[in-house]
């Protein structure tokens, strides 16, 4: 069943928001097609309709930070399909879309914090993201 995940983080002036739809499925009949691998047997789908390529980045990354979790929680793997995706009136930042995947599949999984979230710093009068473990997002000493 499809769930839709509503992100929101509040600026001064402003703020954040992602809607996220997305479903989870075991993966039963081997690797499904057009889909990509974020860790072991866990899959990420992204919509038909297409993305930008930072937002399928970061909805991966939001996976990612969460993939020793899910792995623990479903050893045989899980799909993770994302149906749509859309920021309404927010300031855009593709990191957020990390955030809302991190939110959904928390909210859909009993797990552990990531340790993802954002804060408004307003010296710097911009919003700072920080991922737990995972100090430098696309490297390859982070998830």
């Amino acid at each position: 069943m499809t769930k839709v995940f509503k992100f929101r983080f509040r600026g001064p002036a402003g703020g954040l928001a992602v809607n996220l739809r997305a479903e989870s499925a075991a993966i039963e009949c081997g690797i499904p097609s057009h889909s990509m691998q974020i860790h072991k047997n866990i899959w990420l789908g992204l919509p038909a309709s297409g993305l930008h390529w930072k937002d399928a980045a970061w909805l991966a990354f939001g996976v990612s930070v969460n993939s020793r979790a899910l792995s623990e929680l479903l050893p045989d793997g899980v799909f993770i399909h994302v149906s749509s995706l859309d920021y309404p009136l927010s300031d855009y930042r593709s990191e957020a879309s990390a955030l809302a995947m991190d939110g959904g599949l928390h909210e859909r999984f009993d797990m552990e914090s990531s340790g993802a979230g954002v804060t408004y710093e307003a010296s710097r009068d911009q919003f700072v993201f920080t991922w737990g473990e995972a100090a430098s997002p696309f490297s390859d000493a982070s998830h």
